[in-house]
């Protein structure tokens, strides 16, 4: 297969020091590592950016030009890994009245008003819209390090050396636009009016969930991305997703974390050994 991969991971904030993370960066480097040393991608094959690089346009324009390049053929296996922040904006699309979206915190992301800008910031509609016009004969596979909702947030991730990748939204009148509202979120549209088997998605949480950041034997990372990174070594390509997924939900419990881990793809797929469906 032909590969390309966009891994991001933003610690720092241009306009929101404060929300400074610490593990994303180090999720960067891990994905980028494990996609060369299991998945057949060389240093070539996989574009980063970190921080300042990770804009809103880099982001999207990397992906425009790596879908691009797959519907042109150049392509046959695409990889998006994605460490950061997540927030919530009112639905966009219009298409659902009582429901929220899913959005993603670039370096430059910024406030217009009362509400997040919305070119400063990635929505899930903006993700799903792109993705869904690849070829079926591509594989994409997507990972999100991210929060979907701050109602997730438990005491014990307060006491233990850990940050939610969450942002609330940016004033209480943005907030109360989205309270009480269904998200549906990417897990969802990402499955819609799409070539199924062709698309799997792995996200840290669950949509009611925070995403850590956590300090893991010394040294800082998404906890999701440290587990995932950590079982397809050990089981080098051998397991399926099924059981990968499984085996990271156990680590994450015995490591008192609360959130819990989501694959989201046609059954099977989820059935097969990794090795077995990027040949």
């Amino acid at each position: 297969m032909k590969r390309k991969a966009l891994c991001v991971g933003i610690n720092d904030f241009k306009n929101y020091p404060g929300a400074a993370l610490r593990g994303c960066v180090n999720d960067v480097r891990d994905m980028s590592t494990l996609l060369q040393e299991l998945h057949g991608f060389t240093s070539d094959d996989i574009t980063t950016l970190t921080d300042a690089d990770a804009t809103k346009a880099n982001i999207m324009n990397n992906l425009k030009t790596m879908v691009d390049e797959a519907k042109a053929g150049k392509h046959s296996y695409l990889v998006f890994s994605f460490s950061s922040h997540g927030t919530q904006v009112p639905d966009l699309s219009g298409d659902e009245d009582d429901a929220a979206d899913e959005a993603f915190c670039p370096h430059d992301l910024d406030q217009a008003g009362d509400t997040w800008d919305p070119n400063f910031i990635i929505t899930d509609d903006e993700l799903h819209d792109l993705f869904v016009t690849l070829p079926e004969n591509v594989l994409l596979e997507v990972y999100l390090d991210t929060c979907h909702s701050g109602t997730g947030v438990r005491a014990i991730d307060f006491l233990l050396t850990r940050k939610p990748r969450y942002l609330p939204p940016p004033s209480l009148k943005a907030f109360k636009e989205i309270e009480g509202r269904a998200t549906r979120g990417l897990t969802r549209k990402f499955m819609l009016q799409q070539p199924i088997v062709h698309h799997i998605l792995w996200a840290g949480c669950r949509a009611d969930q925070t995403s850590a950041d956590a300090l893991i034997e010394g040294s800082w990372h998404g906890a999701f991305t440290y587990f995932f990174c950590k079982e397809m070594r050990a089981c080098q390509n051998r397991l399926s997703r099924k059981e990968i997924i499984n085996m990271v939900r156990e680590d994450l419990v015995e490591g008192d974390y609360t959130q819990v881990p989501q694959l989201e793809c046609e059954a099977t797929v989820r059935n097969k050994s990794v090795a077995i469906l990027e040949e």
